[in-house]
């Protein structure tokens, strides 16, 4: 008999072993998965936040341009007399 309580408590021995280990990974899991969670918060909230940048960019080249940024010069006085030319027409009809 004494061999097959020795069996039966290494085999409890065993048992409480893999639950423990089972409880800790269980909760080194649930730790991981709040890291997850954070995370991709964190990276939608970056996400946003470089759209907004983006448009923010793409607004100030279009006020750059249209204030006559040296990099975009010609192109602004271009479409200033294109505009002056459309408003001397504009009066001459006016004025027919």
């Amino acid at each position: 008999m004494s061999k097959i309580e020795e069996i039966v408590d290494a085999l409890e021995n065993k048992i409480s072993k893999v639950l423990h280990k089972h409880e800790v990974l269980k909760q080194t899991n649930q730790k991981l998965s709040e890291q997850l969670e954070q995370s991709q918060q964190k990276i939608n909230q970056q996400q946003d936040e470089i759209a907004d940048w983006a448009d923010k960019f793409e607004n100030l080249k279009i006020a750059n341009s249209m204030l006559g940024s040296d990099d975009n010069k010609r192109e602004t006085k271009l479409k200033i007399n294109s505009l002056i030319r459309e408003i001397d027409h504009c009066i001459a009809q006016l004025s027919e």
